[in-house]
């Protein structure tokens, strides 16, 4: 414990990282580390790195290891932090301490989130408790910890589980939360009634940082159901002279940001809050807020707010886009049709509100040259917090797009450029009648012609040579066709695809990425459940468009640079993707491109999405062209094992659990002897270090399961399936979150090993599994486990009969055997999904006819209740007949990756492309009915007390 402090340092230098991890990882198992670390977090003598570093060590503890079950923290240190943990936020109430604040805050909210209110039920009472009428430091952490715990109801699902847990927080906090409402409104709006939260400013500011708590809470006390107190107290919030109508209009001189600013002022954050409620009590609880004029007031509020451009500086953009957002709700509700149906009204929304707030302003134009990558996040909507419509300009040109969609726009074409600019923006909000990320607009408005539109008045910027018009007006027409990709038919779509893979030669940062991205999307649109386009489609152009694209990414120099453009190797991905085969001719000169840029990136990766992107190119590459060509593979071999080599030895935890998947896909492409490459490989693979980074049991699995597969006999006699099956007993089936891959490795184990050399494992792998069942059995598991043992007796194996497993069962204990059936198969088999149902009826079926220890007692006994779940299988014989998609490859190009991030927590990041085809085991038989029922009948014949088994589980099939 008293390395502590040189750990955390040391885990703040990249030199020094991984051995101070892997330290800290086995002090952290001692008893009483956690409340230790949290009292060096609070302790003000050590520096600050120390501090910060030990806050964040202890939040990745809470979020990763709270509920280890391999390496389980001891259940009274878990306890005795929960006892710690809020008297530790207002401990941290210094404004200096701010930033381990919200450390501890989110540790508070990722306990909570598995503990409470189960094993944490005095949390709330420790939050009211520490409540106070005048140290608004305390109540801001506390406030803080509440929200950080509440916010999360916010997207999680109706449900009887949720609701009890808000029912249980409403019990107990929403009449101080009430009280301290009325006392934090009354001190800001009054403030000569409490003057010491004037002098000095700071009181104000840190009172007004609670108001706007204190709303976020109220949004999230509301979010799901309305609360018998918000409703009884609706005036005090609602009403003509509630506290929400008084904050819009707010504007203390004390807490004015300077114009320049780019961070929204406090008065702002909280109108900005308040409008979130507006909005969200417009959606879920309209019959309240018609009670009285609160909508209509709040509309003209907000046009009193934002009218005219009176808010055009950055710090105002998320007060804007929400005010107009609620102005668009209230449109889009049908409620309040005598507010929007007056044209002069019509027309002072649309001059005032949306034309000036649709425009682009210097700073977009700034950030579009200085900062392309900030302004392509933002003008596609992939805010950090996920919010749909994230800038203004989107949230005004949503308001003219609400029902009817009978707004006019007039398009300037003498005017300048930004004229035409705010012209396509609104037609294309204005078109959109449902649009989503991945497949852009899918209905659009009957009055307007897109196409028409885009012919008329964007395919000429489409097609002008660079610098003739403004680059803003190319991007425009590269939008309007990623917005209205569906809306073109293929024909007009490979016409197009020469000039936007024109624009992958520009000079202008947003230009070329714009291309990229709209190649992307293209190339992946779905009809009838089919890819648009095939490699026929784009074989000509396929290098053209990857030395386009691999150039630009090549040309950042640093790593860093290299892969800050994810939309690039993205774009690049997909074109792999369709070309496939037709790639054959110049493969070599793309796999050293991507492997030299893997090579550059490794040295500090920065970007995650790029990396799924660039592992995923390098798999799919070795998918299609050693498909086409099977020789080609040495050629991947050599390329790649010398990177991925240094990627395993330096401990590259981004990047590992990708190179496992891809040495797994080449090693199952060799169809012969396994190489000595490969070979050498096994022993690192079983030892207990690389098991370690969760991210990486996937790709080892499947790995593990390719050595299996090819080399059993040898494993056998060499020791290593003794050392996977230590890892199987020991790291996965005791694991809640890796037990299937634990069952995955042993259903390789059972169809490859032989049966004679398997013996010698069976009783330790039974053993295991039925510690498990007794220690901490889940549903999944009694799944998998049912599942393993139909697995075991449905498979062709030479010499492996039902009764190996029987045998080893019942030498466990006597009558178990029965038990087990009786207990887990039997009820689990006709649940099996309908991929699993031919497995399960074969497993069945050889248990009841080829087990000799079925017919006999104790196990007799459980062949009836065994035979009527076979015929409860064939309650649906459709399901197995296999469908065409069954007999394709892995359909990874059914993978979209517009939402995923493959993150740093070493999360495992599945390769789309590494994927094979899955393994059959019971392809030997044909027709499960029919097999069934042949088996059943030459048992009869050979034992005919079978007939009165039979009818004892409801008569034939």
């Amino acid at each position: 414990m008293a390395d502590l402090p040189n750990l955390l340092l040391a885990s703040l230098e990249p030199s020094t990282r991984k051995q101070a991890e892997q330290n800290l990882n086995v002090i952290s198992a001692q008893k009483g580390f956690l409340t230790h670390l949290l009292a060096l977090v609070l302790e003000r003598t050590q520096p600050a790195p120390v501090r910060l570093a030990g806050s964040i060590y202890l939040k990745n503890i809470a979020k990763l290891r709270w509920e280890e079950e391999v390496q389980p923290l001891p259940e009274d240190d878990k306890a005795a932090l929960r006892s710690q943990l809020v008297p530790a936020m207002l401990a941290l109430s210094n404004p200096a301490d701010k930033t381990i604040r919200n450390q501890i805050a989110e540790s508070v909210a990722l306990i909570a989130e598995l503990d409470f209110p189960d094993r944490w039920s005095n949390l709330i009472e420790q939050l009211v408790s520490s409540l106070s009428l005048t140290d608004y430091n305390v109540n801001v952490g506390v406030l803080e910890t509440a929200h950080s715990i509440f916010k999360v109801w916010r997207a999680q699902v109706r449900s009887d589980q949720l609701f009890g847990e808000i029912n249980f927080v409403l019990g107990k906090f929403v009449t101080p939360f009430l009280q301290l409402f009325k006392r934090t409104a009354e001190l800001l709006l009054n403030p000569s009634s409490a003057p010491s939260i004037t002098s000095p400013a700071a009181n104000y500011a840190l009172v007004t940082q609670g108001m706007v708590l204190l709303t976020e809470i109220f949004y999230d006390l509301t979010c799901h159901d309305l609360p018998p107190a918000f409703e009884d107290g609706y005036d005090v919030f609602f009403g003509a002279e509630g506290w929400f109508h008084k904050f819009i209009s707010w504007d203390p001189a004390e807490l004015r940001g300077d114009p320049d600013d780019t961070e929204p002022s406090l008065p702002s954050k909280l109108k900005t809050g308040i409008l979130e409620i507006s909005e969200l009590w417009m959606k879920l609880y309209p019959e309240q807020l018609q009670r009285s004029n609160a909508v209509a007031t709040i509309v003209q509020n907000v046009w009193l707010l934002i009218g005219s451009n009176k808010l055009p500086g950055i710090a105002d953009d998320a007060l804007v886009s929400q005010a107009l957002r609620f102005i668009s709700t209230a449109i889009r509700t049908g409620y309040y049709k005598d507010l929007f149906s007056d044209k002069a009204t019509i027309s002072t929304l649309v001059e005032g509100v949306v034309i000036p707030n649709v425009s682009l302003r210097e700073h977009d134009v700034e950030q579009f040259e200085d900062d392309p990558l900030e302004f392509i996040r933002l003008d596609l909507s992939l805010s950090a917090t996920g919010t749909d419509l994230a800038t203004r300009r989107h949230a005004a040109a949503d308001v003219p797009s609400g029902p009817g969609g009978k707004w006019s726009y007039n398009q300037n074409k003498e005017g300048d450029w930004k004229a035409k600019d705010s012209a396509i923006f609104l037609l294309t909000a204005i078109a959109t009648r449902g649009s989503t990320s991945q497949h852009g607009v899918t209905s659009t408005n009957a009055l307007v012609d897109v196409v028409k539109f885009f012919s008329e008045h964007v395919y000429q910027d489409l097609q002008a040579a660079s610098g003739s018009v403004h680059p803003i007006l190319q991007v425009d027409a590269i939008r309007f066709l990623y917005a209205f990709r569906n809306q073109l038919n293929k024909e007009q779509l490979l016409s197009v695809l020469p000039l936007l893979a024109q624009h992958l030669r520009s000079d202008n940062y947003v230009t070329y990425t714009y291309a990229a991205i709209t190649i992307e999307r293209v190339l992946f649109i779905r009809q009838n459940g089919m890819l648009l386009f095939s490699q026929a489609d784009i074989h000509e152009s396929a290098a053209q468009l990857l030395d386009a694209l691999l150039t630009k990414v090549e040309s950042g120099g640093t790593p860093e640079k290299v892969a800050e453009n994810d939309h690039l190797m993205k774009c690049a991905m997909r074109v792999i993707i369709t070309a496939r085969q037709t790639l054959i001719p110049i493969y070599q000169g793309v796999l050293s491109r991507l492997v030299a840029i893997l090579g550059v990136i490794s040295k500090n990766p920065s970007n995650p999405n790029f990396d799924q992107y660039i592992f995923e190119s390098l798999s799919a590459l070795i998918r299609f062209v050693v498909e086409g060509n099977a020789s080609t593979l040495p050629t991947f071999e050599q390329a790649l094992f010398g990177p991925f080599t240094i990627i395993i030895q330096q401990d590259i935890d981004q990047y590992v659990p990708y190179v496992f998947q891809v040495l797994a896909q080449m090693l199952e492409l060799h169809t012969s002897d396994i190489p000595a490459e490969y070979r050498s490989l096994l022993p690192f693979l079983l030892t207990p270090v690389v098991w370690q980074q969760k991210g990486s049991i996937p790709g080892l699995v499947k790995l593990l399961k390719a050595f299996i597969v090819r080399d059993a006999t040898q494993m056998v006699s060499g020791g290593q399936m003794a050392s996977v099956l230590a890892v199987v007993q020991q790291r996965l089936v005791p694991s809640k979150v890796n037990d299937v891959w634990g069952f995955e490795l042993l259903q390789t184990v059972v169809s490859y090993v032989k049966p004679a050399d398997l013996q010698q494992y069976l009783r330790p792998i039974v053993m295991t599994l039925l510690n498990r069942l007794q220690t901490s059995k889940t549903d999944s598991y009694v799944h998998l486990f049912a599942k393993f043992i139909l697995y075991f007796t449905a498979v062709n194996v030479d010499g492996l009969t039902p009764d190996q497993l029987i045998t080893t069962v019942e030498g466990i204990q006597p009558q178990l055997w029965s038990q087990i059936l009786t207990s887990f198969v039997i009820p689990q088999a006709p649940k099996v999904p309908h991929r699993d149902r031919k497995l399960a009826v074969i497993g069945t079926t050889r248990l009841l006819t080829r087990s000799k220890l079925m017919l006999t007692e104790p196990s007799v006994r459980a062949w009836p209740p065994l035979y009527t779940a076979l015929r409860q299988l064939f309650s649906e014989p459709q399901h197995f007949a296999k469908s065409s998609a069954d007999d394709q490859n892995a359909g990874f190009t059914e993978i979209d990756f517009e939402e995923q991030a493959a993150g740093y927590q070493a999360a495992y990041s599945r390769l789309a492309a590494s994927e094979s085809k899955e393994v059959d085991a019971v392809a030997w038989v044909g027709n499960p009915v029919e097999y069934a029922q042949k088996e059943l009948e030459r048992l009869a014949s050979e034992r005919p007390e079978v007939r009165g088994l039979i009818q004892a589980g409801g008569g034939g099939l």
